[in-house]
């Protein structure tokens, strides 16, 4: 199975259950036919910037409990694409964002109402673009 179907179904499985441990996600992963070992569900969340909260995998968010300043997920497509989702209307203020922090692996950045592509080189690049936007975002 292709990583960027794995990771999309990581967070799918993050955001709609409470899951406390990688083993638990890795069975939640097999019961819907994804099979992964535990040091790929490892590399998975440290790339796609999933933290631990109060005992249970998440997204990063803010204090307030809303998403991490607008930015809700960032998701690789293809071989140079990153796609980050935002809250309705604060798709143009995070891409901003990201244009300021000057990250070396982006070419540019095409923003919609709550949907931003990232273009970058190659896939390396799209694995430092997703951990360098969750460190801006933190």
């Amino acid at each position: 199975m292709q990583k960027d179907v794995r990771q999309q179904k990581i967070l799918g499985l993050i955001r709609s259950k409470r899951i406390g441990t990688q083993e638990e996600l890795r069975a939640h992963l097999m019961r819907a036919g994804v099979a992964a070992t535990q040091s790929s569900v490892s590399r998975d969340l440290e790339e796609l910037g999933v933290v631990k909260h109060q005992g249970s995998y998440t997204l990063p968010q803010s204090r307030d409990g809303h998403s991490a300043r607008g930015l809700l997920g960032l998701d690789m497509a293809g071989e140079s694409l990153v796609v980050a989702k935002c809250e309705s209307g604060m798709a143009t203020a995070v891409a901003v964002e990201i244009d300021r922090a000057h990250v070396s692996e982006i070419i540019g950045t095409v923003a919609g109402d709550d949907t931003i592509f990232i273009a970058v080189n190659d896939r390396k690049a799209q694995r430092a673009t997703v951990k360098k936007i969750w460190e801006i975002f933190k």
